[in-house]
């Protein structure tokens, strides 16, 4: 295609509202997809941490009563 004008290029022939919404709509999203991505990650281990901590705490403390009940 062939343009004379700025103008003309950004109607894109009267197509420009939907090619130029399209391109800032996948703009937007290719932007928004890795900091959703890190988002999540960061939000699983955060879960993560807290589950073995928790696992862990429960562990000792199964320890401890088992020792408390071999030694009474």
């Amino acid at each position: 295609m062939h343009w004379n004008s700025l103008g003309e290029f950004l109607a894109m022939g009267n197509h420009g509202l939907y090619v130029w919404g399209s391109v800032v709509v996948m703009a937007v999203l290719m932007i928004a997809e890795p900091m959703l991505l890190l988002r999540g990650r960061k939000t699983l281990l955060e879960r993560l941490k807290r589950q073995y901590r928790a696992e862990r705490s429960e562990a000792t403390r199964a320890r401890a009563v088992s020792n408390h009940r071999s030694t009474a």
